[in-house]
């Protein structure tokens, strides 16, 4: 994979321009997030961090099956509005693209969609419940 540095300059740039602290980018499969941590009063420090969106498995207790994991950081919902019936439940079978959950980041409902068939084993966050960036949502056998 060839690394676009001048993408990933530009995005830099766009951390101090709307005065961000992280920006994620995605095209295909590719992934581009920059962020930026403080070192101090004047310095600051930019990180460029490129990843393919493929299903890696973490050491824990669900090791085995696919893991459909957070594309943002924000608010993770279960179903599509307060009282509706969630999107899937532990046991449904599931499509690849099919919605699994709702990330809300700054006002926008972000649908995150399932990377493969499979069929729901584990839901790993609760409605209402603050994710981080790949973090892991659900489990699929």
């Amino acid at each position: 994979m060839k690394i676009d540095k001048k993408l990933i300059k530009e995005l830099v740039e766009h951390l101090s321009e709307f005065n961000l602290t992280e920006l994620e980018y995605q095209e295909g499969q590719t992934k581009i997030k920059v962020s930026k941590a403080s070192k101090g009063i004047e310095q600051i420090k930019s990180a460029a961090i490129v990843s393919s969106n493929k299903a890696v498995l973490n050491e824990s207790d669900e090791s085995d099956g696919v893991r459909v994991k957070s594309p943002i950081i924000g608010t993770a919902y279960l179903s599509p509005e307060p009282g509706a019936k969630k999107f899937i439940q532990v046991g449904d079978k599931i499509k690849k693209g099919q919605t699994v959950m709702i990330v809300e980041a700054m006002k926008t409902m972000n649908h995150v969609p399932s990377t493969s068939d499979g069929t729901v084993k584990k839901i790993l966050v609760n409605d209402g419940q603050p994710v981080e960036f790949g973090q892991t949502l659900i489990v699929l056998k």
